[in-house]
């Protein structure tokens, strides 16, 4: 299963969006405050819900099924006395929000709720909807692996100002390892990996280590945050969570990740989506774009060729509004907040020789 298509209406900054996604890859990037992470969020949000509800954890009732998206969006966004209303665009006098997922199977997700609204929603789907038992995984800027053994239990036990991404992820990674053996595409990425990492991963008594070849095991908080994130992403594919299924939202990847680690990391989302999983990537990296940019505009074409999409998000100064334009490369994005800082850096560097 895979998001062909958003449409959005009133929703937090975004006055009305309509983006359309490519199955493999999607890279979004923009300014502060043009909603790069709103965006995929309330994409997670929405498909995670939809998960839990066809995993048979709340479909016994609509009520249920309602609960589960409105707790769900509640916990990733984390609005002030857990209103769902507050994520509504900001206007004097009622208003609400539309939400809606065009799937790449012909189904649609719609949910919708106005400003002063707390716990409620009206929610749209065919409940015959079939899910093929897919994943919807989202990895934030911090990573969560190294803190994976006590984490879920301090939040199911205490108020702790997380988002609920962080919690989804912990508790991912504390699933066993599946039984039986892995596809040839999970070996083939699980290869990339261990040759990228030069060692493999492993989980011992809810912990998490590395094992590196000639070095020796490293527990995650000796080794350096590009590996973790690389060790969670091979950590999920063995223990089934991340298949040809999932949809991957990562937010920030290049978040405290030396700038040598970048290609790494991109090579591996590449193999991820060669296996059949989508991936949605917020960034605000010129190397992150750079990375997946010379793919786009130089890979050969045949059955591996991989479709990367990128969107701009960026402020109409006129009418104030949140837009977005894509391409397939950035050649074809006209409003790019990281190049134009490049530009600025080089230009003011000119100046001053």
């Amino acid at each position: 299963m895979k998001i062909k298509e958003i449409e959005m209406q009133n929703f937090m900054i975004f006055n009305a969006l309509n983006i359309k996604f490519s199955p493999h890859i999607n890279v979004i990037f923009g300014e502060n405050s043009t909603g790069k992470s709103a965006l995929i969020k309330i994409m997670y949000s929405m498909m995670r819900s939809l998960a839990d509800v066809k995993n048979g954890k709340n479909e016994s009732s609509m009520e249920k099924v309602e609960n589960t998206f409105v707790e769900k969006i509640i916990g990733v966004f984390k609005p002030e006395d857990d209103a769902i209303g507050r994520l509504v665009g900001r206007q004097q006098g009622s208003n609400r929000s539309d939400i809606l997922l065009k799937l790449n199977n012909k189904e649609n997700i719609k949910v919708s709720f106005g400003n002063r609204q707390t716990k409620h929603l009206d929610i749209d789907f065919n409940p015959e909807i079939k899910v093929d038992n897919y994943i919807p995984i989202f990895i934030p800027p911090k990573e969560i692996i190294s803190s994976t053994a006590n984490f879920p239990s301090l939040y199911d036990d205490y108020h702790i100002d997380f988002e609920e991404t962080y919690y989804d992820l912990a508790r991912l990674l504390l699933r066993p390892l599946k039984k039986g053996p892995n596809t040839n595409e999970q070996n083939k990425v699980l290869t990339a990996f261990s040759e990228i990492m030069n060692g493999n991963v492993f989980q011992k008594d809810n912990k998490f280590y590395l094992k590196v070849k000639g070095s020796g095991e490293f527990e995650m908080g000796l080794v350096s945050e590009g590996y973790r994130k690389l060790s969670t992403l091979t950590y999920l594919i063995l223990s089934g969570s991340l298949g040809k299924n999932a949809i991957v939202f990562w937010d920030e990847p290049e978040a405290n990740l030396n700038p040598k680690m970048i290609s790494h990391m991109v090579k591996a989302l590449i193999e991820l989506s060669k296996m059949g999983v989508q991936i949605f990537v917020t960034t605000h990296s010129y190397f992150v774009q750079q990375s997946f940019n010379l793919i786009s505009e130089y890979q050969k074409p045949g059955k591996d060729k991989v479709d990367i999409e990128f969107f701009s998000l960026y402020k109409d100064l006129e009418t104030k509004k949140i837009l977005c334009e894509s391409g397939k490369t950035l050649t074809d994005i006209s409003h790019n907040a990281v190049m134009e800082e490049f530009d600025a850096i080089y230009d003011r560097e000119q100046e001053l020789i």
